[in-house]
């Protein structure tokens, strides 16, 4: 419990006003054992200790004795591979088995993040050596030794294979402490959209303005948590900053927010904080996955990026739900106090108990401390190498710049930011298609009519359900046994799942009616809902598997489309449901969704040739 509280922000600040004396490091305290594959150059270069360092503290003589850790000869090792692979009497499974029997020794050594894996992989081999990584049992501890540069540079590392510092190592209840927060981070910071809508008809009258213009407050909002992650996400990836400062720094300013916008008198100002507030708010979005991808390897992070889909997709739904009661039996400023009393206690938490995920600004720390240690100023991480040829250049260019050049240039890559852009439209359009259908024909109030709502956790949760289902016992063993395999396998599902967009939406907007009971309408509203909530899954796996390197850029780009494309249908549908009715408007957009079923299908049967021919994707 010391260690969470001493990573999280409190324990940083706390650490800095007392001089690093409270919540300390291994490396800060007087009976820490430096490791020998560290005092074997730092003993050599004694002269250059600190005059504070007790030099019995950095002997090779003290400490019990470390086994030398052996690196396999990657030639050698791929010339085995080859040997086997041309054996024709061996099976592919028993080729795959001799392969990971092989580099047991090596992918032992260091068990990185997801994020770091996709990074780190260039070509289909590189990210085949990273699930293989992933799948391996894990060992006996074991010392690793830095590796020493031709300069002498001396890499920092994890210090064993099970070193508890590494997040990828930390335990199941750590794990899910940190995944609990970055769900009520990111359900807190959606439900504080949609939770809006009840307030539309107060905020019309209290200001004199058209429903185009109060809905602003919902649409900015979605607006601006799309724009957002454009800067924040880099701003995580950089070591010295880690992930906790965006975090922190932006949601404080996000809560001190929730107070002036629920007292606006303007409604210019109004408008201002909502959107500020997305923006504030937005680091969940994006880095909130990448939090994820930290801590879980690639075998599990199915899982739990869709409990964090989760999140995302019910917030909005339960917004409605709480505030149409509040709105009602009160004024239509209360849903903007519930935002703060959601909101704050999970600032405290996030606050007192988050801490720091990232491989790169751990290791990066762990150096600065093991400098001042002994002095020796070798002594460095690779992401302090990797941050000096930083640029605020390459740094803009990769925020603001590639997400859009992948989808300009990738027609793969542009299909799947249309078509998630399209469904998260559809999704955010039943906030007006709602209220016309439930209130206007139905009769229900607020309160009720927020209740419907209800119908998108149920189908999340269905989704859920089958989606493990078959990660367990379909996807996982199958790339155990027989390897990764091409990209386009992650979209199966979305094969079937595709159609039940439209079915849902048709089901939905043709049983709209005082004669069809409300029950119909919602069980397409399900089937809808299954239907996007499964599809994006399929994409958010496909794309990191088809381009590795630019995963985090990505998701920054389907991030801003999807937002983008949400806010304009808040505005258009409106219009477009009174014009032509809740049926047809509704038609309109799931016509929309089966054109975009047959692109699944040619995504699916011509991926392959269209990746031999990006510039992006992974070879």
């Amino acid at each position: 419990m010391s260690a969470l509280v001493r990573d999280a922000p409190f324990g940083q600040i706390v650490r800095y006003i007392t001089n690093n004396h409270v919540f300390q490091y291994p490396e800060e305290r007087s009976d820490f054992q430096i490791p020998a594959a560290y005092t074997r150059h730092t003993k050599l270069e004694a002269k250059q200790f600190d005059s504070n360092t007790k030099p019995e503290s950095i002997t090779e003589s003290e400490g019990p004795a470390v086994e030398e850790v052996v690196y396999p000869d990657p030639e050698t090792v791929l010339e085995k591979v080859d040997t086997h692979s041309e054996d024709e009497n061996i099976s592919d499974l028993e080729k795959l088995q001799t392969i990971r029997t092989e580099r047991t020794v090596r992918t032992q050594i260091s068990r990185v993040g997801t994020r770091t894996a996709l990074s780190k992989s260039i070509s289909r081999a590189d990210l085949e050596q990273q699930f293989s990584l992933a799948s391996v049992e894990r060992g006996p501890s074991r010392p690793i030794a830095p590796e020493t540069r031709d300069d002498g540079t001396i890499l920092v590392d994890w210090y064993t294979t099970d070193d508890p510092e590494n997040p990828q190592n930390w335990l199941f209840g750590k794990k899910l402490v940190v995944l609990l927060q970055i769900l009520m981070y990111t359900m807190g910071v959606y439900m504080g959209s949609a939770i809006y809508s009840p307030s539309i008809p107060g905020v019309m009258e209290r200001f004199g303005v058209e429903i185009g213009a109060a809905s602003l407050g919902l649409s900015i909002y979605v607006l601006a948590y799309g724009i957002g992650p454009l800067l924040f996400s880099p701003l995580s990836e950089i070591p010295i900053i880690g992930r906790n400062p965006p975090y922190i720094i932006s949601y404080a300013i996000f809560v001190v927010l929730l107070v002036p916008t629920a007292l606006a008198e303007d409604f210019n100002t109004l408008i201002a904080l909502r959107f500020l507030q997305g923006f504030f708010g937005s680091p969940c979005l994006a880095t909130g996955g990448a939090t994820l991808q930290d801590i879980y390897s690639l075998l599990q992070l199915p899982y739990v990026l869709s409990l964090w889909a989760f999140a995302a997709t019910c917030g909005p739904a339960l917004g409605p739900i709480i505030s149409g009661f509040s709105v009602t039996a009160k004024n239509w400023r209360w849903s903007l106090w519930e935002i703060l009393w959601l909101n704050g206690p999970i600032f405290l938490s996030l606050f007192f108990l988050l801490p720091e995920t990232s491989s790169s600004t751990i290791l990066l720390r762990r150096a600065q401390r093991l400098r001042k240690l002994t002095g020796n100023l070798h002594l460095r991480a690779q992401s302090e190498i990797d941050q000096a040829n930083l640029t605020p250049r390459a740094i803009a260019t990769e925020a603001l710049w590639r997400p859009f050049e992948l989808m300009l240039l990738d027609p793969s890559i542009a299909f799947t930011a249309v078509y998630t852009a399209i469904i998260y439209g559809i999704f955010y359009s039943f906030f007006e298609a709602f209220p016309l259908v439930y209130i206007d024909v139905y009769h229900f109030n607020l309160g009720e009519m927020g209740l419907t709502f209800l119908s998108v956790t149920i189908g999340v949760i269905l989704s859920i359900a089958w989606y493990w289902f078959y990660i367990y016992h379909f996807v996982n063993p199958s790339i155990l046994a027989h390897g990764l395999g091409a990209p386009e396998r992650r979209l199966i599902p979305a094969l079937v799942v595709t159609f039940f967009v439209p079915v849902g939406l048709f089901i939905f907007g043709w049983t709209a009616r005082e004669d069809v009971h409300w029950i119909v309408s919602c069980i397409g509203i399900v089937i809808t809902t299954i239907g996007i909530f499964l599809i994006i899954q399929c994409i958010f796996l496909y794309l990191p598997l088809s381009y590795p390197q630019y995963a985090a850029s990505l998701f920054a780009g389907n991030d801003f489309t999807r937002s983008a494309l949400a806010a304009g249908s808040i505005h258009f549908s409106y219009p477009m449901f009174h014009n032509l009715g809740v049926d047809k408007g509704i038609t309109l957009l799931a016509g929309l969704t089966v054109g975009c079923s047959v692109g699944v299908y040619v995504l699916y049967f011509y991926g392959e040739k269209l990746r031999a021919r990006s510039r992006f994707a992974a070879k």
